[in-house]
């Protein structure tokens, strides 16, 4: 009876240091996630629009153990905004998902096509990440070509006078 007293004792103690463990690590999981996000600012690609220009395009393929790119651009709040999210010619799979974190802490988006249209809410840095669909992927390179037009503010006026 002592025996199996004991057995169940270090079974609680194995348990209980299994649970704290799995909590360590979900915890330093976590914050190596947000870590990394924001890191990934200095990474960021940034989109450049030619002079005069109201879009510019950007295409690239993910590798089959990357999730998402970053790239960056600089608008005016009440900027009439669409990004468009496209597959790339040539790549079995397409990194659809597309997300525009905005200035103000704010972040819209959804699964390809247009993943944004509307009125920007503030003037800064724009981050637009893109990413594969983690339901839909079979793990192999995942091409994508994002198309982000932003309208000068005196056409973007009668678009966002309400805004």
């Amino acid at each position: 009876n002592k025996e199996v007293m004991m057995l169940s004792i270090n079974n609680r103690t194995t348990l209980s240091s299994t649970r704290a463990l799995k909590t360590l690590l979900l915890s330093a999981a976590l914050i190596s996630v947000g870590a990394n996000s924001a890191l990934a600012k200095t990474s960021d690609t940034p989109i450049h629009f030619a002079k005069g220009a109201i879009s510019s395009v950007v295409t690239g393929k993910l590798r089959p153990n990357e999730q998402e790119r970053w790239y960056r651009f600089n608008a005016a709040a009440a900027q009439y905004a669409i990004i468009n999210i496209a597959p790339l010619t040539g790549t079995s799979e397409t990194a659809n998902v597309g997300v525009l974190h905005m200035p103000n802490g704010k972040y819209d988006g959804t699964k390809g096509g247009i993943i944004y249209q509307g009125c920007l809410p503030a003037t800064g840095e724009y981050r637009l990440r893109i990413a594969r669909n983690l339901m839909a992927t079979h793990g192999e390179t995942a091409g994508y070509k994002a198309e982000v037009m932003v309208l000068p503010k005196f056409a973007s006026k009668s678009l966002c006078a309400d805004k």
